[in-house]
């Protein structure tokens, strides 16, 4: 390889830092590591060995308990829709937005069996409680499942 212009490198002068060797080599007694700590000692090179478990902990909810990984379906009460709507009316997700007892229909809808039912109405949703289920069928209505 010749030796041009554009390939000289420049020369490193600096030494390395020789640690350890005594207190006139300017690196002794402590040897570059402060005084006393998880990091002066040896195999504390690493830095703190709970690095991060703050942050860690802090994430972890103080409420401790079991939080469903599923997302919840909207709620309606049966009490909701005998207020809402006339007998034989046919009660799809869509109308339940429009009246609002639902903010929206992408979850899904959940019918509960709170409250009387004096209507008779076909109501079409992705589940029903059992209680609302017969409730609905005893005052003479229909239930629908969505898939």
């Amino acid at each position: 390889m010749e030796i041009k212009l554009y390939n000289l490198k420049s020369f490193d002068w600096r030494k390395r830092k020789r640690i350890g060797r005594g207190d006139s080599s300017g690196h002794g007694t402590y040897s570059g590591r402060g005084q006393k700590g998880q990091k002066a000692r040896s195999g504390g090179k690493g830095g703190l060995k709970r690095k991060g478990l703050k942050q860690f902990l802090q994430q972890i909810p103080k409420k401790r308990g079991f939080k469903t990984l599923y997302p919840k379906l909207q709620i309606v009460q049966l009490k909701d829709l005998d207020k809402r709507f006339k007998d034989n009316e046919f009660i799809t997700p869509n109308k339940l937005v429009k009246v609002g007892l639902t903010k929206s229909i992408s979850l899904g809808v959940k019918i509960l069996g709170t409250g009387k039912l004096s209507k008779r109405l076909i109501v079409k949703a992705d589940k029903f409680s059992k209680p609302a289920e017969n409730a609905i069928k005893k005052a003479g209505g229909k239930i629908e499942l969505i898939k």
